[in-house]
């Protein structure tokens, strides 16, 4: 088996992904999967390796992720762990994993959008006043 590379995308979080043969462990930052918190970005993160189910377990999955707050790394790390296991098993997995939820493998282009000048929101311009 090879050793697979993926990064990926979400608002400003940046998830990075090196897949090689292992036991089966999944870290995020050095942190395993089972003490990563808050628990709903646990289960998000689960999601792929659940679909994915004992082709896991033959395969060390590194996670780095930076950026954004705990929402966007889960799902940019959700991203890369899906586009990973998509390259590891293109046939079967890719297919599934499409099915499941089309954001497990392509990513969100949505950003946020920049401030308008002198001192005014994204979407709101500054009033003219002609009196």
């Amino acid at each position: 088996m090879k050793t697979i590379h993926v990064s990926g995308k979400r608002k400003k979080a940046i998830a990075r992904a090196t897949l090689k043969k292992g036991k089966g462990n999944v870290r995020i930052n050095s942190l395993l999967l089972d003490a990563y918190t808050p628990k709903m970005a646990k289960l998000m993160i689960m999601e792929p390796l659940v679909i994915a189910g004992d082709i896991t377990k033959k395969m060390d999955i590194n996670i780095s992720v930076k950026g954004g707050g705990w929402h966007s790394q889960a799902e940019a790390v959700r991203l890369v762990l899906g586009k990973a296991l998509a390259e590891y098993d293109p046939k079967s997995l890719r297919k599934a994993l499409l099915d499941y939820d089309r954001h497990l493998i392509v990513s969100d282009v949505r950003r946020t959008e920049p401030s308008k000048p002198n001192d005014s929101k994204p979407r709101a311009k500054r009033q003219k006043s002609y009196r």
